[in-house]
């Protein structure tokens, strides 16, 4: 095991930061998994997972069975984890500019449309080598303008060249769900039936560049430009997992988790673990266009009638919003059939504020398809 430090900021007079990084097995042995932890800083379940992951994948690595190459960042936004509002944690956004520290990364297919013209062939193996040479030049030449940017091209630099990008994140409340690509819902499920996923979620563009898909939709875009007689592989299955609630930060999750995701990469020949059988899937995939997210339709206290990882049908009662000084209640409920997978922690809700989310089979939604 290698542990490497990452500057962000370094320049005199400022606030400076450092990221942690954690590699195991060796570049070029075998396949490539990037795991990254809370790049949301106030999303702890994930780094409790990461700490699970280092020290097992420690153990596996000093008794040589990394047989590929592991990438751990266990808090992924030193920037994030400063950030303190009124003496609560504030890891979503950035406060110099308000971006999402899960949006804007850089789409290097934007790039290697131009860079990798007339140089495929009919070898999906060598077309991949190409492609990942040429990802790692484009993220390399991005310049960025703030720390922020720095870390994130940081981040990307790891992990742009990766065969697996597992970022873990967290939602307000939720059960476990999984948000991924379109053209890796395969490859994706037997993750989904080790985590027990009650959701997960496909998209080919959601919108916003998150992380997952700056490491992983370059693939598809990239195979549909260039076509058929120069055949690029899916290179890199890109998911988020977002692990339960923020208030689910618990050992025995966390052990649990980490070895779900450690059989996965088993199942990848990453490391070498005793693999266990693979248990039945908890669901299908639904689209992402197919999630939908009610809101308060006033102000008031909020009560839920159906809890997560709960099937609604369509007109059922969510929750009400009562207002406690009118006495007035007004109903919540679903439009479409599907799975309450996510929803606020707030119970006092203004008019239209975000109450939960149901997950859909049919598509109905475009545009941007992500939250804030």
């Amino acid at each position: 095991m290698q542990q490497k430090h990452h500057p962000i900021a370094t320049e005199d007079n400022v606030a400076r930061y450092q990221l942690a990084s954690f590699h195991f097995g060796a570049p070029g042995q075998g396949r490539k998994a990037y795991i990254q932890a809370s790049l949301h800083a106030d999303e702890v379940p994930a780094m409790l997972v990461a700490h699970v992951l280092r020290r097992e994948l420690e153990r596996l690595d000093a008794a040589g069975k990394v047989k590929g190459e592991v990438i751990l960042v266990p808090a992924a936004n030193p920037i994030g984890l400063s950030q303190v509002l009124h003496g609560a944690p504030f890891g979503r956004f950035d406060l110099a500019s308000g971006i999402n520290f899960n949006r804007s990364y850089k789409h290097v297919a934007d790039d290697l449309k131009v860079s990798l013209a007339g140089l495929l062939g009919p070898d999906p193996a060598a077309n991949a080598a190409l492609v990942r040479a040429h990802a790692r030049r484009s993220v390399a030449a991005w310049l960025p303008k703030n720390a922020t940017e720095e870390l994130k091209k940081t981040l990307l630099g790891m992990a742009i060249d990766a065969d697996v990008m597992l970022d873990l994140h967290c939602d307000n409340e939720a059960v476990l769900h999984l948000y991924t690509g379109t053209p890796l819902a395969d490859d994706v499920q037997p993750l989904s039936a080790l985590l027990q996923a009650h959701a997960v979620l496909l998209a080919t563009a959601s919108g916003g560049e998150p992380f997952d898909e700056a490491c992983s939709r370059v693939w598809w875009e990239l195979a549909a430009h260039f076509g058929p007689a120069t055949p690029i592989p899916m290179g890199c299955i890109g998911v988020t997992v977002e692990l339960r609630g923020e208030n689910d930060v618990r050992h025995d999750l966390a052990e649990q988790d980490a070895h779900g995701l450690l059989q996965y990469l088993g199942r990848l020949g990453i490391v070498d673990v005793d693999l266990a059988p693979l248990p039945a899937p908890r669901c299908a995939p639904t689209p992402l266009e197919g999630v939908e997210p009610l809101h308060a339709p006033q102000s008031g206290v909020l009560v839920f009638s159906k809890h997560l990882g709960d099937r609604v049908e369509a007109g059922d009662v969510v929750a009400e919003i009562i207002n406690p000084v009118s006495g007035r209640t007004a109903e919540v409920r679903a439009a479409q059939a599907g799975i309450l997978f996510a929803s606020t922690a707030h119970r006092h809700l203004l008019k239209g504020m975000h109450v939960c989310k149901i997950a859909g089979k049919a598509a109905y939604r475009t545009g941007n398809l992500l939250t804030a």
